[in-house]
């Protein structure tokens, strides 16, 4: 049985860590170890922590150097022979490690083995929508537009892969390992998870797979402001120009189309938030930034084209109600397709 290595960047997740860390330490197999990563945390996040007596549980502390910094000090302290990610605010399903493990046993061709999400609220209430990306036949083209590999808490990869993308840089004052770009990391948001999954697909020579089931509870923050949804477009760009670094050509060729796609995803989450104006704006842009977004994906499209319209023309109560049965119907086709086992749709084919 291969040891499993399961990093958690802890940082201001006092509300979440103790049912993040529990559905950890409940997954049916069972030979792994949990590297807590104390990214300066200013909160009782770690205090909770310690109050879990496993012995599989390690906590390492630092100064605080972000997400990217913190899942990259995981990374150089892993033992196990598979490593996996896993955010302080979601959940696993008791067997995804499982059957991920057996995903990567069974197939040697296969480095990076991911599953869907389910979406859950703040409270960890179900919202009964998942993510649906494509499972196989990923490409770094299709990473670099529509990010199959989604959030950072699905996937389970192994540790040649790592090797594959790991540079050397002095950032902090040593010469260090790093396999997420900190480079990157904006001061706003965060897009070095992609350019990571994108590194891996070029550089790597196994392959990134899906496995059909809904096996992460992804959290979605149902805060933030709209304003803060083009600093997040700045993050991408600068994960973008770094991809650019040592794949000028693919990224050259998709570029305008992945950020047509990212400027989508934005007007849905405008949308979330609530502001008609910004998803107007947003879903325009994308438009405006590649048109076959529409002829490649024409029903996600028109959803959100028309999502943002009817927020910013309709009265809320009459948009609530569309929105409420949109959302039940998404659901439901969505769950029959996890159901027959069913992947997603290739974006850019």
């Amino acid at each position: 049985m291969k040891k499993v290595s399961i990093i958690i960047p802890v940082y201001k997740a006092e509300k979440y860590i103790a049912a993040t860390l529990q559905s950890a330490l409940e997954q049916t197999y069972e030979n792994f170890e949990i590297l807590i990563i104390d990214d300066g945390t200013p909160d009782r996040s770690i205090e909770i922590c310690q109050q879990f007596t496993d012995p599989r549980i390690k906590i390492i502390r630092q100064k605080n150097r972000g997400l990217p910094g913190a899942r990259n000090t995981g990374i150089r302290h892993a033992q196990g022979e598979y490593l996996t990610l896993l955010d302080a605010d979601d959940l696993w399903l008791p067997e995804k490690l499982e059957k991920h493990v057996k995903h990567l046993d069974n197939s040697p061709n296969v480095g990076v083995s991911f599953s869907r999400s389910a979406f859950i609220d703040d409270n960890g209430n179900p919202l009964g929508i998942y993510q649906m990306p494509q499972m196989q036949g990923i490409t770094p083209a299709i990473i670099l537009c529509r990010n199959p590999v989604s959030n950072g808490s699905v996937a389970v990869i192994k540790r040649e892969v790592f090797e594959a993308i790991e540079f050397q840089d002095n950032l902090y004052g040593t010469v260090e390992n790093f396999y997420f770009d900190e480079r990157s990391r904006h001061t706003n948001g965060d897009s070095t998870d992609v350019e990571c999954w994108f590194r891996m697909s070029v550089k790597s020579d196994l392959e990134i797979e899906g496995i059909p089931e809904a096996l992460t509870l992804y959290r979605v923050n149902s805060g933030g402001l709209s304003a803060n949804l083009l600093k997040q477009l700045d993050s991408w760009e600068l994960a973008i120009s770094r991809a650019r670094l040592y794949a000028p050509e693919i990224v050259n060729q998709w570029e305008t189309l992945a950020r047509a796609y990212q400027l989508r995803y934005l007007a849905r989450r405008a949308v979330s938030l609530q502001d008609g104006e910004m998803a107007v704006k947003l879903v325009n842009r994308a438009l405006a930034t590649n048109w076959h977004i529409l002829s490649k994906e024409p029903r996600r499209t028109l959803l959100t084209l028309g999502a943002a319209y009817f927020l910013r023309l309709l009265p809320q109560f009459l948009y609530s109600r569309i929105e409420t049965v949109a959302l039940k119907t998404t659901g439901y086709t969505q769950r029959q397709r996890i159901s027959q086992g069913l992947g997603g749709s290739n974006a850019i084919s």
